[in-house]
């Protein structure tokens, strides 16, 4: 038998295995004291057949789930089993979001193919994660040719950095905040490019201007979470009775964490001013049934869900609901507003039933490059997400995509629709209420720009 020192290959094969075994139950133990159930569940998993197998669930290997574990334990976002961005410098996680709520998991983004695919497929939604994980996953990517040596010279990286941002930049239309990164990042780029010598410099703006776009978005969601939640107290009917309808998912998923109009409702929420949320379904894609509902459950906001074509008899029927509050992808200079399909009929249902409509967003996705609504670039979806479904199977724990329409109907499937300026009450940004002036039916976002 062959001898290492004076210990059998066998023998030693045997020690390492009980090593390796003694180190995933100790990890395992870590994960569960310190991490949700739901998120620790899929996070041990990927440890374990990592360590043992070599394979991959959330992760390729134990050393690269141990930066994740502790930017899950460490994270800034109110709700850690809603956190759809998980970074350290050199590594991206997403939260699957065509996965929720029925399973959560992780998938790692090493490059910007990764991250444009993450964003086509909508595992990633939302106008401000969109742009975060855009850039994010171009750090990673450029972070590891850096490492690996792969940049001889400054031009190089200038050269990888902004054709990698054009190519992200395709990957969802409508969505501005998308755009406004990528603009904002090419003339840092181009600025660096001019006065250094090395690729590093290059790389390290980059990175860090990124970095500082996932730590900026979640203050920048709790300003908006304040103001909006002071405006509606301010002008609502009853404030001892608020009940509110909200639209799509705007809430932690959406953003690097809390949310932009479902950051007001949890505002609300938390400082006991909300008697009642009120989630659309949100078809085709159930972004409100499988997400927002996911969000107000585990945060245990009393809440109730309906389909989109109820939102009318709710609001004849229940007078407490006061106010209906949206997020936005795209506001045009004058305040129209791109949302997602659904929200313009909502506008004119507040508008008849005399509530609130408030629109919440970032003053990224502000455009004062397009003059109107009627300028935005739709997104058409494929027809597939409109005569499919997918979901649990009743009684079981598999999932299944089923067809609910007939076959060879036609199809019209756009992401988004546009809400006029005149049926919008107020536009809640992270540095405060934009109001239309008085006798006017338009915003002037440039205020707030």
């Amino acid at each position: 038998m062959p001898v290492v020192g004076s210990m059998p290959v066998v023998m030693l094969l045997v020690v390492l295995l009980v090593v390796v075994v003694v180190v995933s139950v100790l990890m395992s133990v870590i994960v569960l004291m310190y991490v949700p159930m739901s998120v620790s569940t899929p996070v041990f998993v990927s440890m374990f057949v990592s360590v043992v197998g070599g394979g991959s669930i959330c992760a390729k290997s134990a050393k690269e789930i141990v930066p994740t574990l502790f930017s899950l334990v460490d994270a800034s976002c109110v709700c850690k089993d809603t956190q759809g961005i998980q970074y350290t410098r050199g590594h991206l996680l997403i939260l699957d979001q065509l996965a929720l709520p029925h399973e959560t998991l992780y998938e790692r983004i090493l490059t910007v193919q990764d991250g444009h695919s993450a964003i086509k497929t909508m595992k990633t939604r939302g106008a401000p994660a969109i742009a975060i994980v855009a850039a994010l996953s171009l750090a990673v990517h450029v972070t590891s040719k850096h490492t690996q040596a792969e940049f001889e010279t400054t031009q190089q990286a200038t050269e990888f950095l902004l054709t990698s941002l054009e190519y992200l930049k395709t990957s969802r239309p409508t969505a501005v905040n998308l755009f406004d990164a990528a603009d904002k990042l090419s003339l840092l780029i181009n600025t660096t490019a001019t006065t250094a010598t090395a690729p590093e410099q290059v790389v390290e703006a980059y990175v860090t201007a990124a970095e500082k776009m996932l730590v900026d978005d979640v203050q920048d969601n709790k300003n908006i979470g304040q103001y909006g939640a002071a405006y509606i107290l301010e002008h609502c009917r009853q404030k001892d009775a608020l009940s509110v309808l909200t639209h799509c998912n705007t809430g932690s998923l959406a953003t690097a964490g809390w949310g932009t109009a479902l950051g007001i409702v949890r505002h609300l929420h938390q400082n006991s001013h909300l008697q009642h949320a009120y989630c659309t379904e949100t078809r085709p894609y159930n972004q409100g049934s499988r997400l927002t509902a996911y969000e107000l459950v585990y945060e245990n906001i009393p809440a109730t869900l309906i389909c989109d074509s109820m939102a009318s008899a709710l609001l004849q029927q229940n007078p407490t609901v006061q106010a209906i509050i949206v997020g936005a992808d795209r506001v045009a200079a004058n305040g129209d507003t791109a949302n997602k399909i659904g929200t313009y009929q909502l506008a004119i249902t507040a508008k008849h039933h005399g509530i609130l409509f408030i629109v919440a967003a970032p003053t990224t996705s502000i455009d004062l490059n397009t003059k109107s609504g009627k300028d935005i670039e739709i997104e058409q979806r494929p027809s597939e997400e409109l005569v499919t479904t997918s979901g649990l199977v009743v009684g079981g724990d598999a999932t299944a995509t089923i067809r609910t329409a007939a076959q060879n109907i036609g199809v019209w499937n756009p992401s988004f629709d546009v809400t006029p300026s005149h049926l919008i009450s107020a536009i809640v940004t992270e540095r405060g209420v934009v109001v239309k002036e008085e006798g006017q039916t338009e915003f002037n976002m440039r205020q707030y720009q």
